[in-house]
């Protein structure tokens, strides 16, 4: 029996609509599972069609509700779009995820401009812009910020990326303090390293081009001895945007490993 045949009631986001950001692949599509599978009806947005579209074919073929969205979510009108066409489907957001991010590369004495205008502009502006839309169309709920690791410590060779992760984590506390009156908790997860097609730059860039050297020379950060898979991260993203999480907001969740604690 699927999960989407259990009793309904005992499912965590029964009757709630989420929009899940990024959700083509890694750990936005492992987030937008689990939560269907929790009973949400799932906007599965992402800035590569295909992308989303195979997302929302694989929660309909599992039993679930999805309306695959395309938006570049720096670009209000995009976002705006997308949004809309979510909510005339299934009805008023009650949890978002804006997991949607890019990286960056190099410290700031050799970082380009580019790389650092489209670093903030994705994963920082991106969640600006897309949580705007969505509030228009929101009474309670959630919403789960990604963040990083990259927000809380220094990352070498990785300014652009720290920076905007920096903003993301300053932007939830912000935006749990003015919407906590209207019953929407904010909360943001800073993880360690994951391994998505996202990271695997960053890897073999560490690793001097050497995918494998990369890794290894990254686990060393991490005292649990390895990296975090996308389904563990989504696990926490369905803690928050739950009713379990009900006095959690402004929180800074770290699910790194032990990255951190050293």
């Amino acid at each position: 029996m699927s999960e989407h045949a259990s009793d309904s009631s005992a499912r965590r986001l029964a009757g709630k609509v989420a929009l899940v950001t990024g959700a083509g692949s890694g750990i936005g599509r492992a987030a937008a599972l689990r939560f269907a599978a929790e009973g949400a009806a799932v906007g599965a947005l992402d800035i590569a069609a295909d992308a989303a579209g195979d997302t929302a074919e694989r929660i309909a073929k599992d039993g679930g509700r999805a309306v695959a969205v395309t938006a570049d979510v720096a670009d209000a009108a995009q976002v705006g779009e997308a949004v809309a066409r979510v909510v005339a489907e299934f009805g008023a957001i009650s949890v978002l995820y804006n997991n949607a991010g890019v990286d960056s590369a190099g410290s700031v004495a050799v970082a380009e401009e580019d790389d650092w205008d489209r670093a903030l502009r994705v994963n920082a502006k991106g969640t600006f812009v897309v949580s705007k839309a969505v509030l228009q169309h929101m009474d309670g709920g959630a919403i789960v910020n990604q963040g990083s690791v990259a927000g809380l410590v220094g990352i070498p060779n990785f300014a652009g990326y720290c920076a905007a992760k920096g903003a993301v984590i300053a932007l939830t506390r912000s935006m749990a303090v003015d919407l906590a009156p209207r019953g929407i908790r904010v909360n943001v997860i800073c993880p360690g390293t994951v391994y998505t097609p996202l990271m695997e730059p960053m890897l073999r860039a560490r690793g001097d081009g050497d995918l494998a050297a990369g890794l290894a020379k990254t686990l060393l950060k991490y005292p649990i001895g390895r990296l975090g898979t996308p389904e563990e991260i989504a696990n926490v993203a369905l803690f928050l945007a739950s009713d379990e999480a009900s006095f959690m907001t402004g929180s800074v969740v770290t699910p790194d490993g032990g990255m951190t604690a050293i």
